[in-house]
């Protein structure tokens, strides 16, 4: 509290000297930014004062424009984002792809299959990567693009099959071997988050078995990735949670297979045509990248990087 008679500005307010000391110049360099309207601020009664929260807005803004600087792609660099569901198979495969060397980045965000294609369809993302199973047609993607893409035209390039299952702790004794072992209460289950292809499946299942997922602990308790799911199993947090068999055998945890099921990549006809998009495909069919995935076991890359489906 201030002391009767104190005339200092109020907190929030700031007079020349006092930004002077904050932004650690000279009290003439304030006047030279205000000169040449480059700081925030205004005259009252004859004074200049300046509000202290828009000095930190006008810090921070200039802070961002010099990270921009820096790091912006050089000319004629191509940057593709991507957003979708996530395999650790596909996490190998993004580090084999040349990057900037080549004339292109490729920036990937595990947001989940569903967000994926909501965002490619708001053109916020190049590319979707998505495995949503349709129950009423047994098919993967595909019957999806209807409810994204109704005045846009894409096209889905398969990338691999893969194998989804149940991953269990060592210690869990019998191991989850179908869902109905979910029901009960004595398993602690590690979930997914919403819109992923994996809850979207798991959520099917549950239905389908009429397990009320409520009675499932653990439920509620949501990561983003297949690893996620895999070390909170590891590390005691679960006893059980759904993931691919590349987690399995990458933590040597127990795993009971669910579905083999479709990994494709959604995308305009035009990014298709992209050099960082034929990279990657070059690259999903590389000996180099094969190489290092055939020790994960069960994916199957027959047919991968060809358009399986196109819309007008």
């Amino acid at each position: 509290m201030k002391a009767a008679g104190d005339r200092s500005m109020p907190e929030e307010m700031m007079n020349t000297r006092q930004v002077a000391e904050y932004l650690g110049i000279h009290e003439k360099q304030v006047y030279a930014l205000i000169k040449d309207g480059r700081i925030p601020g205004t005259r009252v009664t004859g004074k200049w004062v300046f509000p202290r929260q828009l000095i930190d807005q006008w810090i921070r803004s200039h802070a961002l424009e010099g990270i921009k600087d820096e790091h912006r792609p050089r000319q004629g660099t191509e940057t593709l984002l991507a957003a979708g569901s996530n395999d650790p198979v596909l996490d190998i495969l993004l580090g084999t792809v040349k990057h900037e060397g080549e004339g292109f980045n490729i920036f990937s965000s595990s947001t989940g299959s569903s967000e994926g294609l909501r965002l490619l369809a708001d053109g916020a993302t190049d590319i979707a990567w998505c495995h949503l199973f349709d129950p009423e047609s047994g098919e993967y993607n595909i019957p999806f693009l209807d409810r994204y893409f109704k005045d846009r035209g894409v096209a889905v390039v398969h990338l691999f099959y893969r194998e989804l299952g149940f991953l269990s702790s060592p210690s869990l004794r019998p191991p989850v071997g179908r869902f109905l072992d979910l029901a009960g209460g004595r398993v602690r289950f590690v979930n997914r988050q919403k819109g992923s292809g994996t809850r979207i499946l798991l959520d099917y299942h549950l239905q389908k078995d009429g397990i009320d997922p409520e009675s499932i602990p653990g439920y509620d308790t949501e990561v983003y990735t297949h690893f996620e799911a895999g070390l909170a199993i590891l590390a005691g947090q679960a006893d059980a949670g759904i993931a691919t068999v590349a987690v399995s055998r990458l933590l040597a945890l127990p795993f009971a297979p669910i579905v083999r099921e479709s990994f494709d990549m959604v995308l305009s006809k035009e990014a298709f045509f992209k050099k960082g998009v034929q990279a990657f495909i070059a690259a999903l069919n590389s000996a180099d990248f094969r190489a290092k995935v055939a020790a994960l076991g069960n994916y199957d890359f027959n047919d991968s990087g060809r358009i399986i489906h196109s819309t007008p």
